[in-house]
């Protein structure tokens, strides 16, 4: 119950490799980073948006008056999609080179701070591109800086060195992690999350509980990763259904919000495995395929899979969701279903079939799997070894409900 001791309209700084403004109001937080900006020289700027939501929300209103207050012009592309391509970011960073923009700023969920984590790369690369990113043609070591201004609650993209974007062509979706792309600031404020649609509120929510799952159960993890985890399903065990009920509440938001950022400093240090490696092809074949959907299609195989391997942590991490088990290796089925039955209560009921994918999918999604760059490296920490046979079981125990 110590949650009803803080004041969330307090903002507080959260220091991780990034200095994250956090409570209700943070947003207006936006004029002392314009400022600081401005005293390190910097006067143009890119801003990466969505079409819609950085307005809808309110964020824009704030942005836009604290650039011109500290005297910094910008360029807005407001053309990133949920699963933004190389494409978008190429697009992207030719406006922002051509303006001579020195910063980027990201306003939106996970896809626009992505593709600005990748703006912000190729304006100090100016012979590069998107693809050379994205197929590992080269390792960047410094990037312009990045603000990001976090519209939802699922991704820790805005605390983290990863960004993820789509190579359409080849259907690839490979994840990069960098030090370089560490956000300088990010602003993470419950009133600006407030317009997320109801299935929006769930997928982001899941992806936040997928993060931790995988990042306790890697074979890199950690105590703090553990620990980390165990407060994130807490939190959202809690408090997404007080969302789903009232999208208002901003009490339920803002943990929500804590959840997501916990999270994405979770798998920063015990990175990711299963969940995400098996996604990511779902998303590239299909980008209208919600991100936080497909790992919550495919999580409780996932959990069938590994538990024999990570009996105690799972046990103790899926307690908020899961009651009564006891770390045994035999309650695999168990774990696997009560993980699913809590989905199924939280209004996420869609298996792989219900999304059009059908058992003649699974060799191309597990190929998909092997052959995208940066996928790999996922399959190599994870607890159940990254064999073949493994991946092709977990697509095919989420085409129905276990």
């Amino acid at each position: 119950m110590w949650e009803k001791d803080i004041n969330i309209n307090d903002i507080r700084e959260i220091r991780t490799r990034t200095s994250v403004f956090f409570g209700v109001g943070a947003i207006k937080k936006i004029e002392d980073i314009a400022k600081d900006l401005k005293t390190k020289g910097i006067d143009k700027v890119i801003v990466m948006s969505g079409r819609n939501a950085y307005k809808a929300t309110g964020a824009w209103d704030y942005v836009e008056k604290a650039l011109k207050n500290n005297g910094i012009s910008y360029v807005n592309y407001d053309q990133v999609t949920p699963n933004p391509t190389t494409h978008h970011v190429n697009e992207a960073a030719k406006i922002a080179r051509d303006f001579g923009a020195k910063c980027v700023i990201a306003i939106g969920g996970g896809s626009p701070t992505d593709a600005g984590k990748s703006v912000a790369i190729l304006l100090e690369y100016p012979d590069k591109n998107a693809n050379d990113i994205y197929e590992f043609k080269f390792t960047p070591e410094k990037a312009a800086p990045i603000v990001s201004i976090n519209l939802t609650h699922g991704t820790g993209t805005e605390t983290n060195r990863f960004a993820v974007v789509t190579v359409p062509e080849k259907n690839f979706k490979p994840a990069i992690a960098y030090d370089c792309i560490y956000p300088m600031y990010a602003i993470d404020d419950p009133q600006l999350m407030t317009k997320l649609s109801p299935k929006q509120t769930r997928y982001v929510s899941i992806d936040a509980v997928n993060h931790v799952v995988e990042a306790a159960t890697s074979t890199v993890t950690s105590p703090y990763a553990v620990t980390l985890a165990r407060e994130v399903i807490a939190d959202v065990a809690k408090y997404l259904p007080k969302a789903n009920e009232n999208p208002d509440d901003l009490e339920a938001r803002y943990f929500l919000a804590y959840a997501a950022m916990m999270g994405g400093v979770c798998f920063d240090n015990g990175l990711l495995h299963y969940t995400h490696a098996l996604e990511h092809p779902l998303s590239a074949v299909k980008p209208e395929l919600a991100h936080g959907l497909g790992l919550a299609m495919l999580l409780p195989a996932v959990i069938k899979v590994i538990y024999k391997d990570r009996a105690n942590i799972l046990a103790d991490i899926l307690s908020p969701i899961v009651s009564g088990l006891t770390g045994n290796p035999d309650e695999a089925e168990k774990a696997a279903k009560g993980v699913q039955d809590w989905l199924f209560s939280v209004g996420v009921t869609e298996k792989l079939t219900d999304e059009g994918f059908t058992e003649g999918d699974v060799e191309k999604l597990v190929d998909l799997v092997y052959t995208t760059p940066s996928l790999s490296g996922l399959l190599d920490i994870a607890p159940s070894g990254n064999g073949r046979g493994v991946v092709e079981e977990i697509y095919k125990n989420s085409l129905r409900a276990l």
